[in-house]
């Protein structure tokens, strides 16, 4: 995604001799972008693309400064609540999420915290008691807890602990822009904290805080072992644009996983109801019946690309809906459990092949999203260091063609 700069008109004469040299520049662009293996979101000439694909641009990580957006003067925020208090949703806040709401009433506010409030029932809406998601009407009185808020970080040098953990999120980086950054996230990292979490994105995002306080927000949400593209809003704004695209399914993300055997039919659907299991310990989703308490209808596509043998294969996964766990869950259920699975391979007496190391084989490998001030954002994640070496022990080509742009939006 380039950045767009608006430049002043030139004078009718000049955008006359200009105008036979843009036609002929657009022509080499268009015949650029035609050429070599057909892609994700390009089948080729005699076949149309999947709607909700844009035509696959190669995208260069753009890491030079960015200048910062202007943003408007904004009054500070109340002072730390000591004890409980009562406020109203203001017209500005209509329709704004819990979290949302917390987080631009007391920034600074960590996740976590919010969590926990909302978890005991300490934050209620018109006397009920609320989930983090669910979203305030204007007029509403919001019941707030005493809070623990964590202080801005104003103007000044970073510490080196700072200085650290801004250089690892830089390198993550796939795509930025002054509105959005994607990150290549790995394998093993939180994206939010937990029970004893002392390292996730969210928490290494303080490192991006400006001087009014605001760091760039998490937009969706990957599982601590799966790897790949993380979509991150720098703005307010932004975060409600791509907010708004991931509610209406707008977006289109394309997961790569290496599961156990070989599905058949080769390309199908998936589709039942999940519903989470909490014990002491641990969740888990299991499949559920239409009307189980707390079950949501899920929806996946999925496609074999490659096989090796009868034992294993790779295939492309494009989730219609965002439920916890969807893709792991999903294909331990028709019995094609993705290899390394703590929680979902169920596959008794299964041996990993020799040289594998034993870790969750899933990759976010694509995002496509509207762009918040116009165009697309498309976004690729290459294959983790344990993926690709799996990858090169089976001799799976990974520039192979993705058939799952074959399959439906919904």
């Amino acid at each position: 995604m380039s950045r767009r700069v608006r430049k002043p008109l030139a004078k009718k004469s000049e955008r006359g001799d200009k105008r036979g040299a843009k036609r002929s520049t657009d022509k080499r662009s268009s015949d650029k972008r035609g050429s070599g293996k057909p892609s994700f979101g390009d089948r080729g000439p005699d076949k149309r693309p999947t709607a909700g694909f844009p035509p696959r641009r190669p995208a260069a990580p753009m890491r030079e400064p960015r200048p910062e957006p202007v943003r408007e003067e904004k009054p500070a925020p109340p002072p730390l609540p000591t004890k409980v208090q009562t406020v109203i949703v203001t017209a500005d806040e209509n329709n704004m999420r819990v979290d949302r709401f917390l987080e631009h009433r007391f920034p600074g506010l960590s996740f976590s915290h919010i969590q926990r409030i909302v978890r005991k029932g300490e934050l209620r809406i018109n006397g009920k008691r609320a989930d983090s998601k669910d979203r305030l009407e204007e007029g509403q009185s919001v019941r707030i807890p005493p809070l623990k808020l964590d202080a801005p970080k104003v103007g000044g040098e970073l510490s080196e602990a700072a200085t650290k953990t801004l250089d690892e999120l830089r390198k993550m980086i796939l795509f930025e822009d002054a509105d959005v950054m994607v990150l290549n996230k790995p394998a093993g990292l939180a994206v939010q904290g937990g029970s004893g979490m002392t390292k996730h994105v969210d928490l290494m995002l303080e490192a991006m805080r400006d001087a009014k306080g605001q760091k760039p927000r998490l937009v969706h949400r990957l599982d601590r072992e799966t790897s790949g593209c993380l979509l991150i809003a720098k703005t307010r704004f932004a975060a409600t644009a791509l907010t708004g695209s991931f509610r209406h399914r707008s977006a289109r993300k394309i997961y790569w996983a290496l599961v156990a055997g070989v599905p058949k039919p080769k390309q199908g659907r998936i589709s039942t109801y999940l519903a989470k299991d909490e014990s002491e310990d641990d969740s888990i989703m299991r499949v559920a019946a239409h009307g189980d308490e707390g079950a949501a209808h899920a929806v996946t596509y999925y496609a074999v690309v490659e096989a090796s043998a009868q034992k294993l294969c790779w295939v492309s996964l494009k989730p219609v809906t965002g439920r916890t766990h969807q893709l792991r869950a999903h294909m331990a259920h028709i019995d094609h459990a993705i290899v390394g699975d703590p929680k979902y391979f169920n596959k008794e007496n299964w041996e990993l092949p020799g040289g594998m190391q034993k870790r969750l084989h899933l990759l976010a490998r694509r995002i496509v999203i509207p762009h918040p001030r116009g165009g697309f954002i498309d976004v690729t994640a290459p294959l983790p260091p344990h993926m690709l070496q799996s990858w090169n022990l089976l001799g799976l080509e990974a520039d192979r063609f993705d058939p799952i742009e074959n399959a439906p939006e919904e």
